[in-house]
């Protein structure tokens, strides 16, 4: 097993806790960090502009991805160029679609041909890894973030697809595939051995990491250590009954 100073993939963080971002800021294995409306949200956001400036101004050489919010595709784009503005490791953060299902391929390419650093989101189709590249082209820098969790939240394996992303990119140098939304610590490793680029991760797992290599045998005796101690703390006990013979 590789260790984590071996790995080809990219860690970037994804959250919102500035506090969080900060610890793993602090990391150098840590390569850049991802949000997005519903984690801000989680952790009490209210004013994203000043949110985000904050964030840059603390972590101002890594690149750091914002979503737009609109639903309207013209806003989107209105919202990209502001975003776009505040920092140069700035990624616009694009998703694959509105909630009425209309494409914002057109809009991802009219943005990457203006040169604003992308990172499209929440893709989970083949198809819309393959439009969203040729939408993109070799116009700008651009991630692409299909969700490999939530893929296997259905039941599918998401390897196989995301195996075949790392091809279908592999023609333009500028984009980079991103396994969004992990589910484990396994899935990193998983994302390496395809040669992903990049897989965003929460701070939790990422707090997993150093486990890694770790000797099952004394994981198991540590297992089997807390089990007894919480029974012990709890004041488990059973009562013996006498039993008496008719």
């Amino acid at each position: 097993m590789k260790t984590v100073a071996e790995l080809s993939v990219k860690l970037f963080a994804d959250g919102a806790d500035k506090a969080g971002m900060l610890e793993m800021y602090a990391k150098p294995y840590i390569k850049g960090f991802t949000t997005n409306p519903t984690l801000m949200r989680k952790v009490g956001v209210s004013d994203y502009q000043a949110f985000a400036k904050d964030i840059l101004k603390a972590i101002p050489n890594r690149p750091i991805s914002f979503e737009v919010f609109s639903d309207d595709l013209e806003e989107m784009r209105q919202q990209a160029i502001q975003i776009a503005s505040w920092g140069p490791n700035v990624y616009v953060k694009i998703p694959v679609m509105n909630t009425e299902r209309a494409a914002s391929t057109e809009l991802i390419a009219d943005l990457a041909r203006e040169g604003v650093a992308l990172n499209v989101t929440a893709l989970m189709t083949l198809a819309q890894v393959r439009d969203v590249s040729l939408a993109i082209g070799s116009h700008a820098p651009a991630c692409i973030s299909v969700f490999a969790g939530r893929i296997a939240d259905t039941g599918q394996d998401p390897v196989p697809m995301m195996s075949a992303a790392v091809e279908m990119l592999r023609p333009y140098a500028n984009q980079e595939l991103i396994w969004a939304s992990p589910r484990e610590l396994l899935n990193i490793f998983q994302a390496d051995a395809i040669g992903c680029h990049i897989i965003t991760v929460t701070n939790d797992i990422l707090k997993k990491l150093d486990g890694v290599g770790k000797d099952l045998t004394e994981f198991s005796l540590e297992t089997v250590k807390m089990f007894r101690d919480d029974a012990v703390k709890a004041g488990f006990n059973l009562k013996q009954l006498d039993c008496v013979a008719n």
